[in-house]
C-alpha cells in the first residue's frame, strides 16, 4: 500500500482523485492504479464494431478500434503523478490517451475527444461517469452527450473492464471489454 505521508500532489492520478474511496477498491485495481513508471500489462479483449458508418468515423476520430475482433491486449502505462498515457494495442488498432486530474475528475484526452470523468467506488468497482465531454474542441450539450459504460472490477491478480460509448441518434461508438493481468503486489512497489 502506499505511504499515507506522502504529499498528496505525489500520490498517483486515481488515488488522489478519488480520496479514501480508493482504498475500498478491490486489490487488483488499487495496485494497478498505484502503478508508477513504465509498466506492460497484457491480457484478453473482445471488440464490438460500431453500430453503422457514422459510428465507424466517430471510433476513427477517437483512435478507437472499428472492427469486430477478439484476440490478446497489450497495455502500455506510462504512469507519473501528474499524468498517465495509455497506449492500447488491440488486435486490429492501437488507441493512446492521457489522463490527468483536473477540478475533482479525471480529464482523458482521446483522439479529438476530451472527456470529463467522476470516480466512484461501487463494491470494490470503479465506475467512471462522464461529466463533460468536448470534441474537436467544442463543448458537447448534456443532451447529445454518449452514454457511457467505463467500469472495471478485479478478481485475485486481473481487472476486468467494460467500455461501452453509445451516441443518442449514432448508435454503438465504441464497445469493449476483457481482462489485464495485473503485477503482484511486490512488483508494483519496486
Amino acid at each position: 500500500m502506499l505511504d499515507k505521508s506522502a504529499p498528496s500532489h505525489a500520490l498517483p492520478l486515481y488515488q488522489r482523485t478519488m480520496g479514501t474511496a480508493f482504498e475500498r477498491l478491490a486489490p487488483a485495481l488499487s495496485r494497478f492504479h498505484s502503478l508508477s513508471g513504465p509498466h506492460r500489462l497484457q491480457g484478453l479483449v473482445e471488440v464490438e464494431a460500431p453500430a453503422n458508418a457514422v459510428g465507424r468515423m466517430l471510433a476513427w476520430a477517437l483512435g478507437a478500434p472499428q472492427s469486430s475482433v477478439r484476440g490478446s491486449i497489450v497495455f502500455e502505462l506510462q504512469a507519473t503523478p501528474l499524468a498517465e498515457v495509455w497506449t492500447r494495442h488491440f488486435p486490429a488498432r492501437t488507441m493512446r490517451s492521457t489522463l490527468r486530474a483536473s477540478g475533482g475528475q479525471v480529464v482523458e484526452r482521446l483522439g479529438a475527444a476530451r472527456l470529463g470523468f467522476t470516480l466512484d467506488e461501487e463494491q470494490g468497482r470503479l465506475i467512471m461517469r462522464l461529466e463533460s465531454l468536448h470534441f474537436l474542441g467544442i463543448p458537447c450539450p448534456a443532451w447529445l452527450r454518449p452514454r457511457i459504460v467505463a467500469e472495471e472490477t478485479g478478481l485475485g491478480d486481473t481487472l476486468h473492464f467494460h467500455v461501452q460509448a453509445v451516441v443518442p441518434w449514432v448508435g454503438q461508438v465504441v464497445h469493449y471489454q476483457g481482462h489485464l493481468v495485473v503485477p503482484p503486489a511486490q512488483e508494483v512497489s519496486a
